[in-house]
């Protein structure tokens, strides 16, 4: 079964080392080490993107893009030298997802499997910057859950996950709100968000919220609060918590 994917969740990735071999080394000018990757073959019906089956790693620490890369070499990228052979993978590493993209038809580029969709990852410790977002700067390391290579995708923590995106609900409040993802919410008052007031009842999903449904969601936020949804997944994450993104 497809495993979902969502804004918010705190998930472990890895992936196990393979060998591969070392087509070029990180240079003052070029912080990549570029491998001949040992997942994916070359597309034949993609006529417009000609991948030659290597892939760029960011090899050098110092580089700005250091923490987006997630896989790594063993030995370091600073001691490899071209037409050796190294091993790349993922270490164990705790990130958050940032947003999740669908594509139909699968994108396009030049390798196989082609990609149906993308989780985007930040590692623990580094927050989404909106601002960035407006500028169209891409953030984080897009994953493809789906392709040939063996990564694990762990869920750690999935703050919320007893409602689903569009779900409307009452809180002890007394206001109704829409839930969009864990940190976006929005009341239908009008009034300032803030956040909803637990024990929450679920109104609607789809349809009237059923009977059993709505009495899951009730015990859920029979105890605890927002703020301790919040608590939890901040420690886990290290983090800003992205809001308004899918």
């Amino acid at each position: 079964m497809e495993r979902d994917y969502r804004t918010g969740d705190i998930l472990r990735v890895s992936c196990p080392y393979t060998e591969a071999r070392v087509t070029r080394v990180p240079t003052a000018h070029d912080p990549h080490v570029v491998v001949e990757w040992p997942w994916w073959s070359v597309d034949p019906d993609c006529d417009w993107v000609d991948w030659n089956g290597q892939v760029a790693l960011v090899g050098d620490p110092a580089s700005y893009e250091w923490d987006d890369e997630l896989f790594r070499t063993e030995p370091a990228a600073q001691r490899l030298v071209v037409g050796a052979t190294c091993r790349v993978g993922i270490p164990p590493t705790t990130v958050h997802v940032v947003s999740v993209e669908h594509y139909d038809p699968p994108l396009e580029t030049g390798r196989l499997p082609r990609p149906r969709r993308h989780v985007a990852v930040l590692r623990a410790g580094r927050s989404y910057d909106a601002e960035l977002d407006e500028l169209d700067v891409e953030q984080g390391y897009e994953i493809d859950p789906d392709d040939d290579m063996p990564i694990a995708l762990d869920l750690l923590f999935r703050p919320y996950a007893f409602l689903a995106g569009g779900d409307e609900v009452a809180d002890a409040a007394g206001r109704a709100w829409r839930f969009d993802a864990p940190w976006d919410w929005h009341p239908f008052d009008g009034a300032d968000a803030r956040e909803p007031v637990w024990p929450l009842t679920l109104l609607y999903r789809g349809g009237p919220a059923d009977e059993a449904t709505a009495a899951a969601v009730a015990r859920a936020t029979r105890t605890g609060s927002h703020r301790e949804e919040l608590r939890r997944w901040t420690e886990l994450a290290r983090a800003r918590p992205t809001r308004g993104k899918r």
